[in-house]
């Protein structure tokens, strides 16, 4: 029964997805993104249950070859460095699949996940749930991908819908059946291969022509739904890690997209200070676990120093923030005098700390050495609605040049004579201005919600359009 429920629509506010897209600015000729927002969905509530039911199945039958973040992958590659693995001869390999999403087939994705939860169920069940069932919940999913768009109705009959929870975990478990060839010959030459959703990366001491003929032979595998674009090299990018193979020595620093923006919460934000005293700590804290080498952690010191005053943060502040992370770490010959050994220390007790996202991913991974009926609790627990703070109004506001930048005094101000006063229900509310970011490219995209009528009517047709 409580499952039913966590599964079950709203009728009052059931509605159709509609499709818009987001730009790829970092891409060339700027490609766009299609998403279906379907929050509103009849599906949508079975969609979250499947996917808090089988990704910590997946997560933790994958833990060896899943990549968690830029930080993994770099403790991956010193460990690598330091079994003797790393040569002048080894190459970074990188690829990533193309609209892995919408791309999966329908019916093979669906033999794939049967296959799948044979081999993780106890005895024909997945927590109380039987794999006919959970196929069925599956099948509903993908065959409900109805959408509006330009005021028409449209059906998705290929992959899953962007925008879907269980989409992602359903396409993870359609890769963990193709890559397995990779993954084995990988295992048997003692190389790296790791996995980001639809971004790989490898390692391989095999020749640059060995290499591609592989990569070009896994592109022809499936080639009608799984088509990769791969790079080989010395020196690669990954989850914002730049990796070098410099003369068999490794080298790893901070890497950013050329087309990144140096934008953070400006210093005029009306956060709590604490939120601005935590950014530049955090900044450091991030660099030294990336970088390899103290000359490349500072270099990115003095990136982050020019994007906080670019922000706003006055040199003062950082001054006495930037020094408070060596001081606490104990560090501060890092700072002064680019301490090699030092730095070395510093980096290693960071590297091994472990982040929130890796925690939170631990946690998912538990979920699956959980007893079949905890595991069932838990895919119940599905989205909770966060607690209103009555006593914080949360007041958006677009930080600017020109008269704008008056705008917060003059509103305290106005808030203090017309609304704070004996009696006033909103007397004890604390006032928080927070920074809106600027309209750009994406808000033309994303506003284009249809009206309500053509997501929620009903009505009878003799056909559908097909996409």
């Amino acid at each position: 029964m409580k499952q039913w429920s966590a599964m079950k629509p709203n009728r009052d506010k059931v509605e159709l997805g509609h499709l818009y897209f987001l730009p790829k600015p970092h891409k060339i000729g700027t490609p766009l993104r299609p998403i279906i927002s379907s929050m509103n969905g009849p599906t949508n509530k079975i969609s979250h249950f499947l996917e808090h039911l089988l990704r910590p199945l997946f997560d933790h039958v994958a833990k060896e070859t899943t990549i968690i973040n830029g930080i993994d992958l770099v403790r991956q590659l010193e460990e690598y460095q330091r079994d003797g693995r790393l040569s002048t001869s080894t190459h970074f390999i990188t690829f990533d699949v193309t609209d892995l999403y919408t791309m999966i087939p329908r019916n093979g994705s669906l033999e794939a996940l049967g296959r799948f939860l044979i081999r993780t169920s106890t005895k024909g069940k997945i927590g109380n749930l039987s794999i006919d069932t959970i196929l069925q919940l599956a099948r509903l999913v993908l065959d409900t991908n109805y959408f509006v768009y330009n005021e028409k109705y449209y059906r998705q009959i290929k992959g899953g819908a962007m925008g879907s929870a269980f989409t992602m975990t359903l396409a993870n478990v359609y890769m963990l059946e193709w890559e397995q060839s990779l993954v084995e010959m990988q295992v048997q030459q003692g190389e790296l291969y790791g996995r980001y959703i639809d971004d790989v990366f490898m390692t391989s001491n095999m020749s640059i022509d060995d290499i591609r003929a592989k990569l070009d032979w896994m592109n022809k595998k499936d080639g009608k739904n799984i088509r990769i674009t791969y790079s080989v090299g010395f020196k690669i990018e990954f989850l914002g890690v730049q990796v070098e193979n410099h003369h068999g020595s490794l080298k790893t620093s901070v890497y950013r997209k050329p087309a990144a923006e140096p934008y953070i919460l400006p210093y005029s934000s009306d956060h709590p200070r604490h939120v601005h005293i935590n950014i530049p700590y955090q900044a450091l804290l991030h660099a030294a676990r990336l970088c390899s080498d103290v000359y490349a952690f500072d270099k990115e010191r003095l990136n982050i120093e020019m994007k906080l005053l670019l922000n706003g943060y006055p040199p003062r502040f950082l001054k006495y923030h930037f020094d408070r992370f060596f001081r606490l770490n104990q560090v501060t010959q890092v700072h002064t005098e680019l301490h090699v050994e030092q730095y070395q220390a510093l980096h290693q007790k960071l590297l091994h700390l472990p982040t929130r996202r890796e925690k939170k991913y631990q946690q998912q991974v538990s979920v699956a050495d959980q007893t079949d009926e905890e595991s069932s609790i838990a895919a119940n627990d599905v989205l909770t609605k966060k607690e209103w703070n009555r006593k914080i109004l949360m007041l958006p506001h677009t930080f600017e040049s020109g008269p704008s930048k008056n705008f917060n005094r003059q509103f305290r101000q106005l808030w203090a004579n017309y609304y704070v006063y004996n009696g006033s229900v909103v007397k004890d509310v604390c006032i928080m201005i927070k920074a809106l970011t600027n309209s750009s490219l994406n808000d033309l995209f994303v506003r284009k919600k249809p009206s309500a009528s053509l997501l929620t009517r009903i009505e009878t047709t003799d056909g559908e359009q097909l996409i």
